[in-house]
């Protein structure tokens, strides 16, 4: 099977011209029309990954975020974008993202958090238009039951697998209809209050952006990494559906730069 069957399996899920325009979904480094070995599945791509992908027969790596985002000018190993990219390249290892355009899709990154939290009747954050309802940023759902805000937090740390979560003020309310986005999602904390949500889950928020709350909503910063790790059996469910007898494998290195001491 070529490289370029798997890739545009995925852009049947998640079409590239939903990625956001500083993104950089698609094939980023490889022939599309090479024999594929095998595929390796991740959420970013270093160097230990290709290294990974190489002793498991793969050449090819499909991630959720991009190795490359902005122009590079020089590859001469100065960091570990260019030194990844440089031995992806030596050892014929092709590299493929699907980003934001993941993101953006009702059964994407999103939707697999829903999952995970067993929320019902998951709709759109913010679509991109009235008459495309099913494509945009975050989804809104609800819990089968309501929690107490502690409860909640306890439930969110133990489905989501993170080490710790920030939040702010406890509101003294059940949570009951939750909105959340994977990665870096504060900038929909408005449509979260607007869809009248009592909590808004995602990673990445600064310190300043905890006042804007203004205790209309409690939000649960949960990392970007544990927000979107659910992305790689999310990835091979989709492949493994259409390629039942190829060989996919989940990554056993965990990408998160973040550390955590308790």
């Amino acid at each position: 099977m070529k490289i370029s069957q798997i890739t545009t399996h995925l852009e049947e899920i998640a079409p590239r011209h939903l990625q956001e325009s500083y993104d950089n979904a698609g094939l980023i480094v490889g022939d599309a029309e090479a024999e594929c070995t095998g595929c390796l599945i991740s959420l970013d791509v270093t160097e230990a990954i290709i290294d990974e992908a190489m002793a498991k027969g793969c050449n090819l790596v499909v991630a959720h975020h991009p190795i490359i985002f902005g122009g590079i000018k020089q590859l001469v190993g100065a960091n570990y974008v260019q030194r990844t990219v440089i031995k992806a390249i030596k050892n014929n290892v092709a590299i493929y993202a699907i980003h934001t355009n993941l993101d953006n899709v009702l059964h994407g990154v999103n939707a697999m958090i829903g999952e995970k939290l067993g929320l019902e009747d998951l709709t759109i954050l913010r679509p991109k238009s009235p008459e495309q309802a099913e494509i945009g940023a975050g989804v809104v759902g609800y819990l089968a039951e309501a929690m107490e805000e502690k409860e909640f937090l306890g439930f969110l740390k133990r489905e989501m697998e993170t080490a710790c979560i920030r939040h702010t003020a406890f509101l003294g309310q059940p949570i009951k209809k939750v909105a959340l986005c994977g990665g870096s999602g504060s900038f929909l904390l408005k449509d979260a209050i607007q869809a009248g949500a009592d909590v808004f889950i995602t990673g990445d928020f600064k310190y300043h952006e905890f006042f804007d709350a203004e205790d209309k909503i409690l939000i649960a910063d949960i990392g970007h990494f544990e927000s979107e790790q659910f992305t790689i059996p999310l990835i091979y469910r989709y492949l493994s559906e259409k390629f039942p007898t190829f060989a996919l494998r989940f990554t056993e290195t965990n990408t998160n730069p973040i550390k955590y001491f308790s």
